[in-house]
């Protein structure tokens, strides 16, 4: 208990931290005596901080009678009305994402980009081995930031997320810098990525909180949740020889895709898959009740694809009982 206490601190101060760093425009060594007085406040009673976000203390949620299953690597479920943590297992627990990386992608791609600038592809954004999953752009190729982002997100394109990458930051190490910094100033502490796209490397991790937390910032943006409303989608691309061609996306969901049985009583809206060897199956979902409030449910580390939609819908399903 006492290091997830600490650990909700460290989200506490990060959040804060960058607060005072970027809003105030001050070092943190310059701080007035006041200034810090104020945020140990913040810190240690959550004032305007935790009360916008689902915290908790406990490593494990019971809610109602959900039990998933124990194989999963993590799972949570987050009320963002309410402001609770209604369900969670190993939710500070250390987990590979894979795919749902480019959910943090999207995120630093929406506050740094300009939707509209059109992007060249380079053969860097290309070089994939034949079983990536990509959206299909080849080297020099154009198109603009937004359409990158659908082809990032709906069919999960490792290529796209390369593309974004280094239109951003000029570098995908540069970028994977960018992505940690926006996980820390959002309280994602214990999180760190060496790529935009979740490909397996010991060094990138994460935790089913954090994806909460970086989620819960993405939703922030109507574009994405947008995009990630979309099933299927044609990407419009510019060729080297100047023809426009369309490249048609579909979405990774089974819930998108009408292949696996949606909640009860809950809109599936959108969110994001992965699947790594190591990671293996993953999901983060955004799903609303009749009355329109919002839930984001993860499931992480699941063995199939239909355990992630088995236990994601034993608890969307548990909210409206």
């Amino acid at each position: 208990m006492k290091c997830i206490d600490k650990y909700i601190k460290m989200i506490l101060c990060g959040i804060l931290t960058s607060s005072f760093l970027i809003g105030c425009g001050t070092s943190g060594s310059n701080l007035s005596t006041y200034e810090n007085e104020q945020y140990k406040k913040t810190v240690y009673k959550a004032d305007g901080i935790a009360e916008k976000l689902c915290v908790t203390s406990k490593e494990e949620v019971s809610y109602k009678s959900v039990n998933t299953d124990a194989t999963l690597s993590a799972v949570g479920l987050f009320d963002l009305h309410d402001k609770k943590v209604l369900y969670g297992k190993n939710i500070y627990k250390k987990i590979y994402p894979a795919s749902t990386t480019k959910i943090l992608t999207a995120l630093v791609a929406l506050k740094y980009g300009n939707l509209d600038d059109v992007v060249t592809v380079s053969k860097t954004a290309t070089t994939f081995p034949p079983a990536a999953s990509l959206c299909g752009i080849k080297a020099g190729d154009k198109l603009t930031l937004r359409e990158l982002l659908y082809g990032l997100l709906i069919p999960s394109g490792n290529d796209a997320a390369v593309a974004i990458a280094e239109h951003i930051s000029g570098s995908v190490e540069n970028f994977a810098k960018l992505m940690n910094k926006e996980a820390y100033d959002i309280g994602a502490t214990h999180t760190h990525f060496v790529n935009p796209h979740g490909l397996h490397d010991n060094n990138h991790y994460t935790t089913a909180y954090d994806l909460y937390l970086i989620f819960n910032q993405c939703i922030q943006y109507d574009e994405f949740i947008k995009i990630v409303s979309e099933t299927k989608y044609d990407m419009s691309v510019t060729s080297t020889d100047g023809t426009i061609r369309t490249l048609p996306l579909e979405t990774t969901s089974l819930y998108g895709l009408g292949k696996a049985e949606k909640p009860e009583h809950l809109t599936v809206i959108g969110g994001k898959t992965g699947n790594t060897g190591e990671a293996k199956r993953c999901l983060v979902l955004l799903s609303k009740n009749e009355e329109g409030h919002l839930y984001v449910s993860i499931v992480m580390g699941a063995e199939t694809k239909s355990l992630v939609y088995k236990n994601m819908n034993k608890m969307l399903n548990a909210v409206s009982e």
